[in-house]
């Protein structure tokens, strides 16, 4: 297959829009995908590139052949217009927010160490929480253990081996512990 013709852009993949903007695509079967706007020629042929390096293409159909790797490729291809100008207008949001909190921390520490206290007695009432709970789940276990155990004075146990009821109330107590009583309290579960 000879290769495609560049574009009056100069690039392959690339044309230019009547808003002055270089807009690239590539194809691939009988699908085209857009790889967006650019504010020069050279940069949408770069994502062209890049896009190429993707797909699996052969460098022949390039448009720079100073590109030897495809995380080469992804470097030097700028984000498309939109694209930039949306990650700016969110950078910009995101540096006012830290600014406008610094300013209010500042001003108001009150409301800071009252946030503080605030957090400081939830993650105490949360870890008191599962502690219980995970007390609790070692009485049910060990009174199931109990009651599953064979007397020796002969006393019946509620369970015989072979009920599934035994099954059920073992994995209803033994979540989350172990047989010699450690617990997985690593606290990475807690929002």
């Amino acid at each position: 297959m000879p290769p495609r013709r560049q574009g009056a852009s100069g690039y392959r993949g690339v044309r230019q829009r009547p808003n002055g903007g270089f807009y690239s695509e590539i194809r691939s079967g009988q699908l085209r995908l857009g790889l967006g706007t650019f504010e020069t020629a050279h940069e949408a042929g770069r994502a062209y590139d890049a896009a190429l390096w993707r797909l699996g293409r052969p460098r022949q159909q390039m448009n720079f052949h100073d590109v030897h790797t495809l995380q080469q490729a992804l470097d030097v291809a700028p984000p498309p217009r939109a694209y930039h100008a949306e990650r700016q207008n969110r950078l910009l949001v995101a540096h006012e927010d830290e600014r406008v909190m610094a300013e209010w921390r500042q001003r108001h520490p009150e409301d800071v160490t009252y946030e503080q206290a605030y957090w400081a007695r939830r993650r105490e009432e949360e870890t008191q929480r599962r502690r219980a709970e995970r007390l609790d789940r070692r009485r049910r276990k060990a009174l199931a253990l109990s009651q599953c155990e064979i007397v020796e004075n002969g006393d019946e146990t509620i369970f015989v081996s072979d009920d599934d009821r035994w099954e059920d109330m073992w994995l209803d107590t033994s979540d989350q512990t172990s047989e010699d009583g450690d617990d997985d309290d690593d606290g990475d579960d807690w929002e």
